[in-house]
């Protein structure tokens, strides 16, 4: 047998770094993009990644922050292998020592030096994470400067977009690339650095992997029936610094939302009730229905957070769509201005509220608070990017 080795000190926990092999959660923050598991022997062990790569095995050994054996069988592989990770306390920090076994024939003659490569790399990921949650695979990733919307029957035929697979843009970011390079709200993007782009979004990620902020790029792009292509210029991402104490971490998230509250309830101001539910066009929500969109938002950072903390995050293949009946059935039950914004202040509370109480054993699980934290400190924040298509929206029906 040949041994593939990677081996690396990292100043975090035992506990932690032996979860990062055995918890669905922790395997997505540093190693792959969707995990299930279930850790025991025998237990199944399923890892796959953006582009189609997985990994089908189950475990083997396990020796609670000592050692994990599993079974590795990804779909390029020709035969089963075995991983075996064992761990050591040094001081305040714990040693990871790797070793992947793959038999000593021609097949497999380049296979341990790339597992050896790929190992390497993906535990400085995990000693990122571990040490200050962020997870490299997103901190080296460059932005679009979009917020993609649905792209429906409906809404190609009333945009007269000739094709039915593509990624539709709600908006573009100031000072990002997408506007940069002149993409517009309703543009429905087909094509970029030559991958396809499909309507659910989880091709985006593939489209620019391995590309850095600067890096350029072509897409293709229907507006309406015309069919053109752009270069654009990749933004670099901007991380926020997050605060690993849940009271500061409310109080910098309080001071995002609040002017944006403040800015939507100035949005309605001299709007009458028919109007901010009226539609600007058959095809697109109307101001009430995107206050429901955020409120959404809001329930779903509950669900997000509750997940993180517990280990249990719903998992998915892709970024799902908004579910029209959802938003509908939130604003028949708030049919009001004053009753949908109130909604949207008292959600916005909650989840205000439940970072404020945020264990400390979970801030102490860097990765999952920090991924949780980030998303909340984004500039791009979710009800800052929809604020601009409230007020067309009731600048529409105001005509």
């Amino acid at each position: 047998m040949t041994t593939a080795t990677a081996e690396i000190t990292v100043n975090s926990p035992i506990k932690f770094a032996y979860r990062a092999f055995t918890n669905s959660t922790s395997l997505r923050e540093w190693l792959c993009d969707v995990a299930t598991v279930e850790p025991h022997p025998q237990g199944r062990l399923y890892m796959w990644w953006r582009g189609d790569f997985y990994s089908s095995g189950h475990y083997l050994e396990l020796d609670e922050n000592k050692k994990v054996k599993f079974r590795w069988f990804s779909n390029t592989d020709p035969a089963p292998t075995v991983v075996t990770v064992t761990f050591a306390e040094k001081g305040h920090s714990v040693g990871i020592l790797l070793e992947h076994e793959v038999p000593d024939d021609s097949v497999w003659k380049d296979a341990a030096q790339g597992f050896r490569h790929h190992w390497m790399e993906s535990l400085e990921n995990l000693k990122s994470i571990l040490e200050t949650g962020v997870d490299l695979r997103i901190a080296n990733r460059p932005m679009l400067g979009i917020a993609p919307g649905d792209f429906t029957e409906e809404q190609a035929s009333a945009l007269k977009i000739p094709v039915r697979d593509g990624l539709r843009l709600d908006a573009v970011l100031d000072g990002m690339g997408a506007q940069s390079c002149g993409l517009q709200k309703d543009d429905v993007i087909v094509e970029m650095a030559g991958h396809p782009i499909h309507n659910d979004g989880s091709s985006l990620p593939n489209a620019i992997a391995g590309k850095k902020g600067g890096d350029k790029i072509d897409v293709v792009f229907y507006r309406g029936p015309e069919k053109k292509t752009v270069s654009m210029e990749l933004s670099k991402r901007p991380m926020p610094v997050v605060p690993f104490n849940p009271t500061e971490l409310e109080k910098q998230a309080r001071a995002i939302y609040t002017p944006a509250l403040a800015e939507l309830d100035d949005a309605f101001a001299g709007f009458s009730d028919e109007q901010a539910m009226t539609r600007p066009e058959p095809n697109e929500w109307s101001a009430l229905e995107t206050v429901a969109h955020l409120i959404a938002g809001e329930r779903f950072n509950l669900i997000f957070l509750t997940g993180l903390i517990d280990g249990y995050e719903p998992v998915t293949d892709g970024f799902g769509t908004n579910i029209h009946e959802q938003v509908q059935a939130t604003v028949k039950t708030h049919p009001s201005i004053n009753l949908m914004l109130d909604a949207l202040r008292k959600a916005s509370e909650e989840t205000l509220a439940y970072v404020s109480l945020i264990p400390e054993e979970f801030v102490a699980n860097k990765g999952s608070y920090h991924r949780f934290a980030s998303v909340l400190l984004q500039p791009n924040f979710h009800l800052t990017a929809h604020l601009q298509q409230i007020k067309d929206a009731l600048a529409a029906v105001s005509r």
